[in-house]
């Protein structure tokens, strides 16, 4: 421990202490003698309570109260309350007999009032700065609690969000290799046949690394940038189906400025073309995108045989995954797997409010 903290954590609280008591100590001396004219005498009998004072104000702030009161044991606290008062009354009364008795300024005296104040006053007077002292305690402990409690919710506000990050970041790079690995087997499949479109595929593989390899990076991308790289992503697979593929897609954005987390509708569309079947000679595939003010609403369907189909792949896992964590209440995905049909229905409100998360 380094001298600074030292001297926080223990000397200046020293000093503090100290400076109390002298100011207690002045108080009983103002207290006791106010009319009197035997300073000395009153002075010195204040010196006989501030012993008595200090043991019981530090007996029941850092004993009694820590250990029954604020652990909820109101009955021993009440039962040692009453013990401490009856013994404090005795000790408070031998100090004072010895004060008036031993001092040599009441023998002194002659006809000068020592004292202006009465036994039971100076009793109430030592339990009144008793009081004080436990009460200036107990309001301490309740602002060091609260202090506490705030800072603990702010640790653990942060590990949450640590934690949302780690797993947003996990699922980010789960969708990095299972859309490369598929498009990568696209090109592969043109390469072999040495097909020509397959420079023209390159091209709109080398637009989606991008997308996802800058982009998915950014909290939020504009809806029409994910709309656009989706559609060079249908393209792709269109130049791989070629005959046997058919693609309606609808788009109706009223707000151009609408921003979404990045590669969120993608895996839908991956997982339509990766898990669809070729049904009376085509895959049928229906997209529709509608944007209205911070609304969105997206469908896809494809054709599917349901008794083919245990899951509907990672992508739509990890997808719902992410809704949840980024639109929590403010979102709703649903699947439908009829003999023919797969469905997915997303819809998303409140954009404005998720803007810059």
């Amino acid at each position: 421990m380094n001298t600074k903290n030292i001297i926080f954590k223990y000397i200046f609280p020293v000093i503090g202490h100290v400076l109390f008591w002298v100011v207690i100590y002045y108080f009983y001396a103002h207290f006791l003698g106010y009319g009197s004219s035997n300073v000395k005498y009153v002075n010195l009998f204040s010196g006989f309570l501030m012993p008595v004072t200090i043991l019981i104000s530090y007996f029941l702030i850092y004993y009694l109260i820590p250990k029954y009161l604020l652990t909820k044991k109101y009955i021993y606290f009440i039962l040692y309350s009453i013990y401490t008062f009856i013994l404090s009354v005795y000790i408070i009364i031998l100090s004072i007999l010895y004060g008036l008795v031993y001092s040599q300024g009441y023998k002194d005296m002659g006809t000068a009032v020592p004292l202006t104040k009465t036994l039971p006053f100076i009793i109430l007077g030592v339990y009144f700065v008793v009081l004080i002292i436990v009460s200036f305690s107990l309001i301490m402990h309740n602002y060091k609690s609260i202090v506490n409690n705030e800072n603990l919710k702010n640790k653990i506000l942060q590990t949450q969000l640590q934690i949302k990050d780690q797993e947003l970041r996990f699922l980010k790079m789960q969708i990095h290799p299972h859309f490369l690995f598929n498009s990568l087997n696209t090109i592969y499949g043109f390469a072999l046949k040495k097909k020509d479109e397959a420079p023209e595929m390159i091209l709109k593989l080398s637009n989606l690394l991008d997308y996802i390899l800058y982009q998915i990076e950014k909290p939020q991308v504009l809806l029409m940038d994910e709309i656009n790289h989706l559609l060079d992503y249908v393209s792709l697979e269109k130049m791989r189906f070629h005959d046997t593929l058919e693609v309606e897609t609808k788009i109706d954005v009223a707000n151009n400025t609408i921003q979404i987390a990045p590669m969120l509708l993608i895996p839908f569309v991956e997982n339509a073309f990766k898990h669809g079947d070729i049904i009376n000679g085509s895959l049928k595939i229906s997209i529709l995108i509608k944007a209205i003010e911070d609304e969105l609403f997206f469908e896809i369907e494809n054709t599917s045989f349901k008794e083919n189909k245990i899951n509907n792949g990672i992508g739509l896992e990890n997808i719902a995954k992410r809704l949840e964590m980024l639109y929590t209440n403010s979102h709703g995905l649903k699947t439908n797997q009829t003999a023919n049909c797969f469905k997915v229905k997303l819809t998303i409100s409140n954009l404005k409010q998720f803007k810059n998360a």
